[in-house]
């Protein structure tokens, strides 16, 4: 099996620099990895989700039992004045200046939920926050995969670039010393040899334009991956693989439960109706038990303020109706259910959407496909015509002309070729992103 690697800038000579990096070897599958990962978006999304974990908990947390405990202790500097009727005359009430100066009061107080709309609606919505975050997370990792996909394919049509800029500025180069010799000879005029150099510095251009493209391209690779970006690799790929990973059953017939994107507005429509539940329940009573144990404490003296307790404790059940609230609950359940019908239309928006995404990428991966066939027969004879050409301008047979001809439509037929192959295995990613077939 034929592995090929390509260099972060492939240690190319070009008007006197040289650029070189040494550094590890990732393969497209090893870019995906490393970025399910390291990706700060991705380890964002992980976070969220552990964040609506504890939200749910404290949603769910009034269904426990809830105990407090209450203490307090005083000590009068004035005594206050308390009045005392006299029952059995009816006058004025004598006031009373006795007491004690020190008292405390402790307290534990127990409430249990039996029944609330909130707690229920809580309970049952918890699983929903779940799915959704996951479904966030997911589809983070289905733009991520196809992210990184795309900019090591385009990283690669770069380095692709640059190895077929190099065979031809060598090609150009040789023409060009054979042009000058001919000239020198008097065998050819000085167009041919200046027609050679331009074409020379033609590629020249573009194999140094492509060269400085390496570094921003992989800058944008590492950015996707979360990679370090002082740090450097190298990407690899199987030609053999390649070529075998641009098929795709274009027969299966397009599920739209499968779009991440469905799935999420679903869910949102199951939270929407569990809101539209919740306000329907409101009109039910809350229930709750309650238990309350009560020491209280007095004496003048200070120290001996804890010798004597007199204690009370009691325990019941409270209910609350909501008798009338100015119609905000009926309003709340038509607002919820309009909102479900927004999201309704949403998913048929969404349909819609997803169909014309997919018979999008399924067109341009069909024509990407056939354009591939005849960009390879077009290499192929391009390659033929231009050694044939060549030939032919050395014997003296075919003028300069011909052979600038034959170079510019080989160049056009290597990069053709390239293009298509490169757009193909994007399309292809996007066709299966359109039909939910992405997997990490």
């Amino acid at each position: 099996m034929l592995w090929i690697i390509f260099l972060t800038s492939v240690s190319i000579r070009v008007s006197g620099q040289t650029v070189q990096d040494s550094s590890s070897y990732l393969t497209l599958g090893n870019c995906i990895a490393y970025a399910m990962k390291h990706q700060p978006v991705l380890h964002q999304a992980y976070l969220k989700m552990d964040i609506t974990k504890a939200s749910n908990a404290i949603s769910v947390a009034g269904w426990y039992p809830q105990v407090a405990v209450n203490g307090s202790i005083t000590h009068y500097l004035k005594l206050p004045t308390s009045f005392v009727n006299n029952a059995s005359t009816g006058n004025v009430p004598v006031a009373q200046t006795t007491g004690v100066v020190n008292s405390s009061a402790t307290g534990l107080a127990v409430t249990q939920a039996l029944f609330s709309p909130t707690l229920l609606t809580a309970v049952k919505s918890a699983p929903l926050f779940i799915r959704q975050t996951r479904q966030v997370t997911d589809s983070t990792k289905i733009g991520l995969v196809v992210n990184v996909t795309k900019a090591f394919y385009n990283l690669l049509l770069t380095l692709e670039q640059i190895e077929v800029l190099k065979g031809d500025t060598i090609r150009l180069g040789q023409s060009t010393r054979d042009a000058y010799h001919q000239y020198i000879g008097g065998i050819v005029d000085e167009t041919d040899y200046k027609q050679a150099f331009i074409s020379l510095n033609n590629s020249t251009a573009q194999l140094r334009l492509a060269v400085e493209n390496v570094r921003p391209q992989y800058a944008t690779l590492k950015q996707l991956m979360g990679y370090p970006p002082r740090e450097n690799f190298h990407i690899v790929f199987d030609t053999t693989e390649l070529m075998q990973n641009i098929n795709i059953d274009t027969t299966e017939q397009l599920q739209f439960e499968k779009r991440i994107e469905y799935q999420l507005l679903s869910t949102s429509m199951d939270l929407q109706r569990q809101v539209t539940r919740f306000y329907q329940l409101e009109a039910l009573p809350v229930v709750s038990a309650f238990y309350n144990y009560n020491a209280d404490f007095y004496n003048k003296s200070f120290s001996k303020l804890f010798n004597t307790s007199y204690t009370n404790s009691f325990l019941g059940v409270s209910l609350t109706i909501p008798v009338f609230t100015g119609f905000a609950r009926l309003q709340n359940i038509k607002k919820s259910r309009l909102m479900e019908q927004v999201l309704e239309s949403q998913t048929t928006d969404l349909k819609s959407l997803i169909y014309t995404e997919y018979t999008t990428a399924l067109a341009g991966y069909k024509g990407y496909r056939y354009s591939l066939q005849l960009m390879q027969d077009n290499l192929q004879m391009a390659q033929r015509v231009y050694f044939v050409v060549n030939l032919q301008y050395k014997q003296g047979i075919v003028p300069y002309l011909n052979v600038i001809t034959a170079e510019s439509n080989l160049i056009t037929a290597e990069t053709g070729y390239l293009n298509a192959l490169l757009q193909l295995l994007s399309s292809k990613v996007d066709l299966q992103k359109a039909m939910g077939n992405i997997s990490y």
